[in-house]
């Protein structure tokens, strides 16, 4: 639904539930919906440059410059060092969308073993040129404030910019809005993405809710592996990420070659054992056949 797609592994229900949500939000952009009944398969003239674009492996330019928290100046650089970046692009004065993509990503952080400034950084960025660093603030404290997990302080930054740096970092991660006169807002699409430390788009999740699953591995897989357990390395290899849905998916065949290797390792080391038992067995023997034979 206009770039927003959701998540299929939780249920026909809460797509429907998501989706319903999604519609009502966009509702004040089409204001001529429900005066008059649209074609089927046209999209309201508003929403037709509205979405996101799949940019995988795309650079984001490093050197892009705005404003953080305090109002200092800062480049996206400082934020791409040696951890992966999940990204969300919101306005902060918005009503409706740019709220329950942000409340999405708190409830997916939450179900994290991980946090911020830890294993990755978490940067929200306005595309509203006309926001300033004193907002960007309030909505830092107050998400700081509901997430409420000691020392993400330091890993949770809210930028503010001018239109220059918003429509290069838009471009480069293919997210589409625009403002619409008639109401006053912004129409946009809802998702997140996630970029590697060296700045790259590495994966997308759309809707207004975040498996924290998925996004455990995203992190994982932006990061080549250096975030995460063993154990997470291993259940990582049996899922996929798919590009079209912006989930992962569980990958039967890499499964049940993990248990085949299980399987084998579990049977040989039953046969070394076995095989020991028996040496011994017959050493034990032979040193009681020579002592009873002994003079």
């Amino acid at each position: 639904m206009f770039g927003c797609k959701r998540q299929g592994s939780k249920g026909v229900g809460r797509i429907i539930i998501n989706s319903l949500a999604v519609a009502l939000c966009l509702l004040p952009f089409v204001p001529g919906l429900r005066a008059s009944a649209q074609p089927a398969g046209v999209r309201p003239p508003v929403l037709k440059d509205v979405g996101i674009d799949q940019l995988l492996n795309n650079q984001v330019p490093l050197n892009l410059e705005f404003r953080d928290e305090n109002g200092r100046t800062v480049k996206l650089a400082e934020y791409f060092k040696d951890k992966p970046v999940i990204l969300s692009l919101v306005y902060y004065d918005c009503p409706q969308l740019c709220t329950q993509v942000l409340t999405g990503l708190l409830g997916a952080m939450k179900g994290l073993p991980m946090t911020p400034g830890k294993e990755f950084i978490n940067l929200t960025v306005s595309f509203d040129p006309r926001e300033k660093p004193e907002l960007a603030a309030a909505k830092r404290a107050e998400y700081l404030r509901r997430y409420n997990r000691p020392g993400s302080e330091e890993g949770w930054h809210f930028l503010t910019g001018d239109e220059v740096a918003i429509q290069a970092l838009t471009k480069a991660v293919g997210f589409r809005y625009i403002w619409d006169p008639v109401s006053k807002q912004y129409a946009h699409a809802s998702g997140i993405m996630v970029l590697t430390p060296q700045g790259k788009v590495s994966r997308y999740f759309y809707g207004i809710e975040y498996a924290p699953r998925d996004l455990r591995f995203g992190v994982i897989d932006a990061s080549a592996g250096k975030v995460g357990s063993l154990a997470d390395q291993v259940i990582l290899y049996c899922y996929m990420y798919d590009p079209t849905r912006g989930t992962y998916g569980l990958v039967i065949t890499r499964l049940l070659r993990i248990f085949a290797t299980m399987t084998l390792v579990t049977l040989a080391a039953l046969f070394f054992f076995l095989r020991r038992r028996e040496k011994q067995k017959e050493a034990q023997w032979k040193t009681q056949h020579l002592a009873g034979n002994a003079p």
